[in-house]
């Protein structure tokens, strides 16, 4: 595999998240509308394949241009074919060095002989190292937090463990063995006990901690997008959006006991600063932002007290998946890279060398041409 298909496989990536982020911002917006904006386990569904299709998106492009399709259409041979048709108002010259944009990076990452090519990589190589070393320790303290925690019970491949130092629950997995981390004063209350199991055993029905898995693995490549941070923003509100939902969802759950429950859980976080040590990849019952912001624990509050739609709309969530997916692979075909001898791309490599012989006749015409005054007695 050559280098320059790995970074081009790269910038798809980031190019890739800024675009779903616009899609999905706007798809919030138009649900809000519809009232299909409370239906948040089916929003965090479609959230989660989309972000498992994007993270291997451009691998599969890849693949696709390497072993199917060589060159399949992309949005600059769009472009080219536009231009020729007289479409785009700019000068040939002007035309082709913005859509060589992207080649031109390409190649000056690659060789690395301008000043800010070379700057550029190394920053990237420094953010993505500290991220690493970032998620390494996070990784490390989580499973020294694990081991001191005690294991109260075991349900299959669950565990359950008490622990003396954590002041929120929260649920993480390894290859094989799930574990639910309690705090230890949660004993004393077997309400607020069996309501905290329930929300984390509903984080791994949801598979929240794969995706926090897959989040945290992007992260050092992604540190730099701040579409990667509005989007993990997003799915870390809407899965637990969608727990409460959930939960609510089920015959004679206590609403008033859970919202009393998640309030109990934000004071004790909120009194205890271990809580804001960073242990990763897991979920907790409540966020950080609970904690700072009242707002965020309101609004869970509001969609656990709010009535469940009536309506079943599994065929709209089903045609919106496969319109989303099918867009997802599309945008990702049209960011390839063009074909280099394309019959589009000879004729705009004529008109410009057109132009730039015109230039250049106009310009030795004028130095060459000499002036004359006549003066007449």
């Amino acid at each position: 595999m050559q280098a320059d298909a790995l970074v081009n496989a790269y910038i798809d990536l980031n190019l890739l998240l800024l675009v779903g982020a616009g899609i999905w911002l706007g798809l919030r917006r138009l649900l809000t509308r519809h009232g299909l904006g409370h239906a948040f386990l089916p929003q965090l569904q479609l959230l989660n394949r989309l972000t498992v299709l994007m993270a291997v998106s451009p691998l599969l492009a890849l693949a696709f241009t390497t072993w199917v399709v060589a060159h399949p259409p992309n949005i600059s041979d769009l472009l080219v074919s536009q231009y020729l048709q007289g479409r785009v108002n700019l000068s040939a010259s002007h035309f082709e060095s913005i859509i060589g944009l992207r080649e031109d990076l390409v190649r000056n990452l690659m060789t690395q002989q301008a000043f800010w090519a070379r700057s550029l990589v190394l920053l990237l190589a420094v953010g993505a190292a500290f991220c690493t070393l970032h998620i390494v320790s996070s990784v490390l303290r989580l499973r020294n937090s694990l081991r001191s925690a005690f294991m109260w019970k075991q349900i299959g491949r669950v565990q359950l463990r008490i622990s003396d130092t954590a002041s929120v629950a929260y649920s993480t997995r390894s290859l094989f063995t799930f574990y639910v981390v309690l705090p230890s004063n949660l004993l004393n209350d077997a309400r607020d006990l069996r309501l905290t199991v329930a929300h984390e055993l509903q984080h791994f029905r949801q598979r929240d901690i794969e995706c926090e898995f897959l989040l945290e693995t992007l992260r050092p490549l992604l540190f730099w997008n701040p579409a990667f941070y509005l989007w993990r923003s997003e799915v870390r509100t809407l899965r637990e959006f969608a727990c409460d939902q959930a939960l609510m969802a089920r015959p004679h759950f206590d609403a008033r006991a859970y919202c009393e429950c998640l309030i109990r859980a934000c004071a004790m976080a909120a009194q205890d600063r271990i809580f804001f040590t960073r242990r990763s990849p897991a979920v907790s019952l409540v966020d950080r932002r609970e904690t700072r912001r009242s707002a965020t624990l309101q609004q869970r509050i509001l969609t656990v007290t709010a009535r469940p739609s009536p309506t079943d709309h599994t065929l709209s969530w089903a045609l919106l998946s496969g319109l989303l997916v099918g867009a997802v692979l599309a945008t990702t075909m049209v960011m390839q890279r063009p074909s280099d001898w394309s019959h589009d791309r000879l004729m705009l490599s004529t008109i410009v060398n057109l132009e730039r012989m015109a230039s250049r006749d106009t310009t030795g015409v004028s130095i060459v041409q000499p002036s004359f005054v006549v003066t007449l007695d």
